[in-house]
C-alpha cells in the first residue's frame, strides 16, 4: 500500500483504487468499508474507523484516555519529540496512538485495543504500552475476552529503551491474561512489524490477519538498508499464512462476524441432553463381519472424512491453521466448534478425496504441531477436545524426518496425556500407527463400527512377516484390528454403531450417530475435576497391555474352541447312535454311574 494511496484515503480524496484503478466515488462498499469492491484492496483505517466497524452501535466505552506521551529522554531529531506529540495530536485528534475500551460485538462484551498508524506510525512508546497493558488486565479482571488491531511500524525511536521493555511489559500482560483463561484475538493490519508484531500481537489464541496487510519483524525499508537486500515476498499476509503463523486471513467485511462467530463458540456452554448410543459390549449374537471386510469399509473412497462430519456435527466450526512455526498442513484440521451448545475443539486427519495436498491424512510434522497448538488453546479457554482419527499413518516422505516427525508424535502423545479437560477421540476410518494415536490419547476413545485401529496396516505386516503383501486378508484377521476386537481388549471404550451398510452410505445419518455419541461422552465427562481427568486418563492407559488383559482374552478364546470342539464332538455321538442310547454313551464307564 503506497503512501499516496494512505494519504489521499486519509483526506477523503480518493476515488480510484490504487490496485486495479476502479471509480469509486460513491461506491457504498468503499464508503462503509473502504474496500474495493471492484478487488477487494483494502484501504487503511483510523482507530476510530476501525471500532465503529467493529463494535454493536452505541456500545464502545474507552478507559484511561488520560494518559499521553511525556518525553522522557528530551529526544530529538529535526523536531523536538514534544512537538511530534503535538503535531501527531492535531492531526488525528487522538491523545495517542492506541484506544483502549469495553465495547460488545455481536451481543459480546470484549475489551478492545485498537492502535491507529496516523500517530507516529503507530509506534509504542510508555503510554501506548502502558494502554495496552491495562487493557490485558482489566480483561483479566473482568474475565473478558480482549481483542486487539494492530496498525504499527514498530517501537519509538524517540523514547529509547523505555519503549524496548514496553515488549516485556505488553507480552507479559497478554501471557497473564492467557493463564486466566481470557480468551484474546489477535488482528494484523496493514502495517504491523516490529515490536509490536513480535510482542503481544502475536500471543493471540487466534489471529486474524486483513488481505495484502505488510506483515513481518523489520519492515522492508529496514531490511533493505541493514541486510542489504530487498523483503520481496516476505512481508505479506498470505506469507505468514502459508507459514503457520495466521488463524485466518479474513477480509474486512466479514471480519465483525468472524469475530462475534468466534466468541460465540469459546463462550458457549449448555446443558447436555445425552442419547445412549454408544456399544459398550458385543452381544453374542452380533454378527461377525471378516476383518478384511471391515477394513475395505474403513477406506472406502466415499467414506466421509473429517471435514465431512465436522461440517454435519457443527456447522458454526471456524477453522483455524498454521503451527506457528515452520507452516500449515491440510492433513489435520482443527479449530473451534459447537456440539449441542458446548464450545469445543475439534481436530483431526482429512483424506480429502483424492486432493494430494492432503496426502490421505497422512501428516508432517507442523500438522501435529498445529494440533498441539490447539491442545494448548482448549486448556486456556477450558474447552474440551475432540480428535478425529483416519490416516493410514504419517507421512514418510521429504521433511518428514527433517522437520522432527517424531519428536511431534511424542510431544503430542505427552500433551494429551496431560490436558485438563475432557478428551474424546473417534476412529472414525483407519486408524494406523503412530499416526493415529497421537490424538488418540483420551478420557474417552471410540471406534465407528467399520472403522479399524492397528499397529501397521494389513499390507504391511504380510509383507514384513511372509514377504508376500497378497497375505494382508489373512494377517488382517491375526491383527485383531476391528472395533469388537478392539472392545474386548480394551483398548477402546465403545463402538458408534454406523448406517447398514457403512457410513457412506448415509454420511447425514452416520454425522447423527457420531454427534449421539459425543454427547453422551461428553456428559459422563462434564462433571470430572481437571485432576481426576487426568489421573484417570493415565491410569486407563497404564492398564492396557497388562497380562490380565490378555489373559481374559486367550482364556476366552481357548473357551469358545473348547465349547466348539465339545459340540462338534457331541454332535457327531449322536449321528452314529440309535435314538435314545445317547445317554448311555455318554454316561458309559463313567464313575458313579452303576448301582
Amino acid at each position: 500500500m503506497s503512501n499516496l494511496s494512505r494519504k489521499a484515503d486519509t483526506e477523503g480524496q480518493s476515488v480510484f483504487c490504487p490496485r486495479c484503478e476502479a471509480s469509486l466515488g460513491g461506491d457504498e462498499i468503499y464508503e462503509r468499508y473502504r474496500v474495493c469492491s471492484q478487488c477487494s484492496y483494502h484501504f487503511t483505517l483510523s482507530a476510530e474507523q476501525r471500532i465503529r466497524l467493529l463494535v454493536d452501535p452505541g456500545s464502545f466505552e474507552e478507559f484511561n484516555r488520560h494518559l499521553v506521551s511525556m518525553d522522557p529522554l528530551v529526544f530529538s531529531d529535526r523536531l523536538p519529540y514534544r512537538k511530534r506529540i503535538l503535531q501527531a495530536r492535531e492531526e488525528t485528534g487522538l491523545r495517542e496512538a492506541v484506544i483502549t475500551g469495553i465495547g460488545r460485538i455481536r451481543g459480546h462484551e470484549v475489551v478492545l485495543a485498537v492502535l491507529d498508524f496516523r500517530f507516529l506510525g503507530g509506534s509504542m512508546g510508555s503510554v501506548v504500552g502502558e494502554k495496552i497493558t491495562l487493557a490485558f488486565e482489566r480483561a483479566a479482571e473482568r474475565r473478558l475476552p480482549i481483542v486487539t488491531v494492530s496498525a504499527s511500524g514498530g517501537a519509538r525511536m524517540q523514547e529509547g529503551v523505555l519503549s524496548l521493555v514496553q515488549m516485556a511489559k505488553t507480552t507479559a500482560a497478554a501471557k497473564r491474561a492467557h493463564d486466566s483463561s481470557v480468551p484474546f484475538l489477535s488482528v494484523l493490519t496493514h502495517p504491523t512489524t516490529g515490536g509490536i508484531y513480535a510482542s503481544f500481537a502475536n500471543q493471540g489464541d487466534i489471529i486474524l490477519a486483513e488481505p495484502g496487510a505488510l506483515i513481518g519483524f523489520a519492515g522492508p525499508r529496514v531490511v533493505k538498508e541493514t541486510a542489504g537486500h530487498e523483503a520481496l515476498h516476505s512481508h505479506s499476509a498470505e506469507f505468514v499464512f502459508e507459514h503457520g503463523f495466521v488463524d485466518q486471513i479474513v477480509d474486512r467485511r466479514r471480519l465483525r462476524d468472524t469475530i462475534g462467530l468466534i466468541l460465540r463458540l469459546v463462550r458457549a456452554e449448555s446443558e447436555l441432553v445425552p442419547r445412549t448410543v454408544i456399544r459398550r459390549a458385543i452381544p453374542d449374537d452380533t454378527p461377525v463381519r471378516r476383518a478384511w471386510e471391515v477394513v475395505q469399509l474403513a477406506r472406502h473412497p466415499e467414506r466421509p472424512t473429517t471435514l465431512d462430519l465436522i461440517r454435519r456435527i457443527s456447522p458454526q466450526f471456524v477453522e483455524l491453521h498454521g503451527d506457528r512455526l515452520y507452516g500449515d498442513d491440510p492433513a489435520i484440521v482443527g479449530g473451534i466448534g459447537e456440539i449441542a451448545g458446548q464450545g469445543v475443539v475439534l481436530i483431526g486427519h482429512e483424506r480429502g478425496h483424492g486432493d494430494p495436498a492432503r496426502r490421505n491424512g497422512q501428516a508432517l510434522p507442523e500438522g501435529y504441531r498445529k494440533a498441539m497448538r490447539l491442545m494448548d488453546l482448549a486448556a486456556r479457554l477450558r474447552l474440551p477436545v475432540i480428535t478425529l482419527i483416519d490416516t493410514p499413518g504419517v507421512y514418510l516422505g521429504e521433511g518428514a524426518e527433517e522437520r522432527g516427525i517424531a519428536s511431534a508424535l511424542s510431544q503430542c502423545l505427552a500433551m494429551m496425556s496431560v490436558l485438563p479437560v475432557p478428551t474424546i477421540a473417534v476412529i472414525i476410518g483407519e486408524g494406523g500407527s503412530g499416526g493415529a494415536i497421537a490424538l488418540a490419547v483420551a478420557d474417552r476413545v471410540l471406534m465407528l463400527e467399520n472403522a479399524i485401529y492397528s499397529v501397521i496396516s494389513p499390507e504391511g505386516a504380510a509383507a514384513i512377516l511372509y514377504r508376500d503383501a497378497s497375505r494382508a486378508p489373512e494377517v488382517a484377521e491375526s491383527l485383531k484390528l476391528t472395533a469388537p476386537d478392539l472392545l474386548r481388549l480394551e483398548v477402546i471404550d465403545g463402538i458408534v454403531p454406523e448406517p447398514e451398510g457403512g457410513a457412506h452410505r448415509d454420511p447425514d445419518y452416520a454425522a447423527v450417530l457420531l454427534l449421539d455419541a459425543i454427547v453422551e461422552s461428553l456428559d459422563e465427562l462434564h462433571d470430572i475435576s481437571p485432576e481426576r481427568l487426568v489421573r484417570e486418563r493415565y491410569r486407563k492407559f497404564r492398564r492396557m497391555g497388562q497380562t490380565n488383559t490378555y489373559f481374559r482374552e486367550l482364556v476366552a478364546q481357548e473357551v469358545a474352541e473348547l465349547s466348539g470342539l465339545i459340540g462338534r464332538t457331541l454332535g457327531g455321538l449322536r449321528e452314529r447312535l440309535p435314538f435314545g442310547r445317547e445317554e448311555e454313551a455318554v454316561g458309559h464307564g463313567s464313575p458313579g454311574t452303576r448301582d
